[in-house]
């Protein structure tokens, strides 16, 4: 099963208000296992960004200048995410629209939200009431994530990578099945061992019970009604 771990930058919050997308990064993984294909892309966002928006992911208006427009990667963006892989994304509505509104306005077909996999959601179910934003992901499953200055596309989806994969249940089952198929492979056979020392037999315990015990049991059975020893009731 093909899955990419997806996350975009931005000049802003609404691609309706004209922001656009400015870097995007995606991490491959099969069978939730990373195979080390990676994709990542400065885009120029044809416009200018404020200081308080730079200081989120430190990419500047200098820096982006030169960069390639979003049309001239779009079919190399959809050729690497495939036509059916999940789409692992935190928070996906956010990057969806963005990157629905970027495909749309330079023709290309949009994304199915019927692919997306939301880690928001997941761990909004497994950890009810508490902060779910990727950082204190990181903290809860001791994904380092010191390398975390600024907020990166790539950095993001590798970081989202790692708390996915422990969000549906860690590294352990993969493990596991690893461990199955090369006991399968080279199987074991261990022959039973028989004993012949021969056994101890001991003769059974007996144990008196004491007479005034026996009889204050007896005046006890007689109170219950209906007793099924067979002990005659008090009258």
């Amino acid at each position: 099963m093909r899955e990419i771990v997806l996350d975009t930058e931005t000049t802003g919050l609404d691609p309706a208000a004209g922001e656009r997308i400015v870097e995007i990064g995606c991490v491959e993984l099969d069978n939730h296992v990373p195979t080390g294909r990676k994709y990542q892309c400065y885009l120029n966002p044809e416009k200018v960004m404020s200081e308080e928006v730079i200081a989120v992911h430190g990419l500047t208006n200098d820096f982006l200048a030169d960069k390639p427009k979003f049309a001239d990667i779009a079919d190399e963006f959809l050729a690497f995410v495939g036509e059916d892989a999940k789409l692992v994304i935190h928070n996906a509505a956010f990057d969806m629209k963005f990157l629905n509104a970027e495909l749309t306005a330079c023709g290309r077909p949009t994304l199915s939200f019927d692919r997306v996999v939301d880690t928001l959601l997941i761990a909004r179910q497994k950890f009810p009431g508490s902060r779910v934003n990727l950082n204190e992901l990181c903290k809860r499953f001791n994904v380092d994530a010191s390398a975390r200055t600024v907020h990166g596309a790539l950095l993001d989806s590798e970081l989202l990578a790692d708390v996915y994969l422990e969000l549906i249940g860690g590294r352990e089952p993969g493990l596991v099945l690893t461990t199955l198929k090369k006991e399968a492979a080279t199987p074991t056979v261990v022959q039973p061992t028989v004993s012949t020392a021969p056994k101890e037999f001991h003769a059974p315990r007996v144990f008196e019970i004491p007479a005034e015990e026996l009889s204050q049991h007896i005046e006890f059975v007689r109170k219950i009604k209906n007793n099924i020893w067979g002990i005659p009731e008090r009258e």
